[in-house]
C-alpha cells in the first residue's frame, strides 16, 4: 500500500531574460507512491499537477518527482518538468532544507531554479511558499492510502 497527498506552493519567479522583474508563480501537485516500503527505501514519490509561470507558461501540466528524506538528510527535493507557451520545456529543481529548530520556515519555503530542459542552463529562479492559513486543512485532508 502506498499514499497520496496534494500540495500548493506559490510565490514569484524571476526569469534571467528579464532580471529584476518578478512574476507570480505557482504549482499545484499531487504526489503518489505505489508502495510505502519503496518510498521509505528511496524517499521518492511521483508527482503530477499544474505549473503557472508567466509570462513563459500561463498554465501547463507538470510531472516529476518529490524526494522526502525527513530523517538523516532532512530534505524535500522537487523536480518538475513542464512545457512553456514559448515551445520550450522547463524543469523546476528545488529543495527544502529541513531544520527541526525552525520547522515552519523550513517546511513551508522552497527556493528553486528553473532550467531549460534541453541545455540544462538556468533560465529563472523562484521562491515559493506553502500558505499554512489557506492550505493547511486541504493539505491534511488530501493524505490518503493509495
Amino acid at each position: 500500500m502506498g499514499f497520496e497527498f496534494s500540495e500548493t506552493m506559490a510565490g514569484t519567479v524571476e526569469w534571467d531574460s528579464d532580471p529584476g522583474k518578478r512574476h507570480p508563480f505557482r504549482f499545484d501537485i499531487t504526489a503518489h507512491a505505489d508502495s510505502m516500503r519503496h518510498h521509505l527505501a528511496t524517499g521518492l514519490a511521483e508527482v503530477r499537477g499544474t505549473v503557472y509561470a508567466p509570462p513563459h507558461t500561463r498554465s501547463a501540466p507538470a510531472e516529476g518527482t518529490i524526494t522526502i528524506r525527513l530523517l538523516g538528510a532532512q530534505v524535500i527535493r522537487y523536480a518538475l518538468t513542464f512545457a512553456g507557451d514559448d515551445g520550450h520545456t522547463y524543469e523546476l529543481r528545488g529543495q527544502k532544507d529541513i531544520s527541526y529548530l525552525r520547522p515552519f520556515a523550513t517546511f513551508t519555503t522552497l527556493p528553486a531554479d528553473i532550467l531549460d530542459e534541453t541545455t540544462h542552463k538556468k533560465v529563472g529562479s523562484c521562491l515559493t511558499y506553502f500558505d499554512l492559513r489557506r492550505h493547511w486543512w486541504s493539505f491534511l485532508r488530501s493524505f490518503r492510502p493509495a
